[in-house]
């Protein structure tokens, strides 16, 4: 697999969470009183990235993969559409579906790894 197509979602998902940054820092800035910086998923972001870069060192980067980063991706992306408009969204049904599918790419990898000649 081509390292763009799997490098690809990374880059949409650093630009949200850039975007994000900038967003409730200027929200933040704009209110009056102790300045509270609210989390938008970071850990799970880290997790993604750190699955992505040992997929890619590991050549275990393949279409599967690929498709569950999409799908995490865009949930992340329906996520920050959420909390553009709510401070408080850990519960939330977006957050929950995200954490599955990183699972489950998790899972899928340490599969593969563990166990190469296995049929997935």
């Amino acid at each position: 697999m081509l390292y763009q197509n799997i490098l690809l979602p990374v880059f949409v998902l650093v630009a949200i969470t850039l975007a994000m940054l900038f967003w409730t820092g200027r929200r933040l800035s704009l209110k009056d009183g102790p300045r509270v910086e609210p989390s938008f998923n970071y850990h799970l972001h880290t997790l993604f990235y750190v699955l992505i870069a040992y997929a890619i060192t590991l050549r275990q980067a393949d279409l599967v993969m690929l498709l569950l980063s999409w799908v995490f991706v865009m949930i992340q992306a329906f996520q920050a559409g959420l909390f553009a408009r709510s401070v408080d969204t850990r519960g939330s049904s977006f957050f929950i579906a995200g954490a599955l599918v990183l699972l489950a790419m998790w899972v899928y990898f340490a599969i593969r790894v563990l166990f190469p000649f296995a049929v997935i």
